[in-house]
C-alpha cells in the first residue's frame, strides 16, 4: 500500500512559490491517496486542508494570469503588449 501524501504545515511561503503546474500536481496526490486508501480521521483531515490551501494557490495563479491576458491590448502596430499592472497584495 502506498504512503499518504506528506502535508506541510507552517510551509505557507514554500507553497505559494510552486508554479501552478506543481501545485496541481500535490492536488492530485492527495486526492488520489485520499480516494485509493484506507487513511485514518486524522490523515484524512490533513489531506483534506492541504488540498484546500493548494486549491487556493491553484485558483490565485489562475486568477493572476487572467488578469494579465486581460491586459493584453492591441497596439497600433498591430503588435501586443502589455498594460503596467499593479496587484493589490492578498490580505490572506
Amino acid at each position: 500500500m502506498a504512503k499518504a501524501p506528506k502535508t506541510s504545515k507552517g510551509k505557507e511561503g514554500k507553497r505559494d512559490e510552486l508554479s501552478f503546474e506543481e501545485a496541481l500536481k500535490q492536488l492530485e496526490t492527495i486526492v488520489d491517496a485520499m480516494e485509493k486508501e484506507s487513511l485514518p480521521l486524522e490523515k484524512l483531515l490533513e489531506c483534506h486542508e492541504e488540498g484546500i490551501r493548494l486549491q487556493q494557490v491553484c485558483q490565485n495563479k489562475l486568477k493572476k494570469a487572467e488578469e494579465r491576458i486581460q491586459l493584453l491590448e492591441s497596439k497600433s502596430e498591430g503588435e501586443f503588449g502589455l498594460k503596467p499592472l499593479t496587484l493589490e497584495e492578498d490580505s490572506e
